[in-house]
């Protein structure tokens, strides 16, 4: 299985609006062939930072869902709020509860 755990930061006051939109994306997501978890978090230690983990059957199942007319739509929507490139990891996921 293939895992990302990325870091997004809003525009200041926009995290709200953009924490919408990844819900958006996660609904669509979750339909696609291949996800396994898309799941949106709030960053507790400051008002700016969101987390968003996934996980799909392997990268080119990601990798497909990246070229959905839907998730091309969000992704454009959301990319005026972030307030610089994502951070973060892709991971091989060995397992663990919920998998």
């Amino acid at each position: 299985m293939y895992g990302m755990c990325g870091k997004l930061v809003s525009q200041p006051g926009q995290r709200d609006k953009f924490i919408g939109i990844l819900l958006s994306a996660a609904r669509v997501v979750g339909q696609l062939p291949g996800c396994r978890l898309y799941v949106v978090n709030k960053d507790l230690a400051d008002e700016v930072s969101i987390w968003v983990m996934e996980i799909w059957d392997d990268k080119n199942a990601h990798d497909v869902s990246l070229k959905n007319e839907q998730v091309r739509s969000l992704i454009a929507e959301a990319m005026p709020l972030m307030a610089g490139a994502p951070e973060g990891a892709s991971l091989s996921v060995v397992g663990g509860h919920g998998i």
